[in-house]
């Protein structure tokens, strides 16, 4: 594998949990606009895609694979638990 292959496969490795964060974050400042008017999106955005890849990482380290649902479902249970914390849960 040469080198621009090695950035295509951490390229694509990265997409999905990045867009996962970034959309979740842009639904949410969506759903709730006027309780989160005061919130920054990428104060929600950062953390739900940083979270995302970190999840994406542990998962390949712990079951060898990429693509497994249980990745996946385990990042859409991170991403909305970390929005909710910095949307509604540092205000309180």
């Amino acid at each position: 594998m040469g080198p621009l292959d090695a950035i295509w496969h951490l390229f694509n490795f990265l997409l999905a949990p990045i867009g996962l964060g970034l959309i979740a974050a842009s639904l949410c400042k969506l759903a709730w606009w006027r309780a989160l008017r005061a919130v920054r999106w990428s104060w929600l955005a950062l953390p739900a895609a940083g979270v995302a890849v970190l999840i994406q990482i542990l998962f390949l380290v712990w079951l060898g694979r990429d693509g497994r649902m249980s990745t996946y479902a385990a990042q859409v249970v991170g991403v909305a638990l970390v929005l909710w914390w910095t949307a509604f849960g540092l205000r309180r």
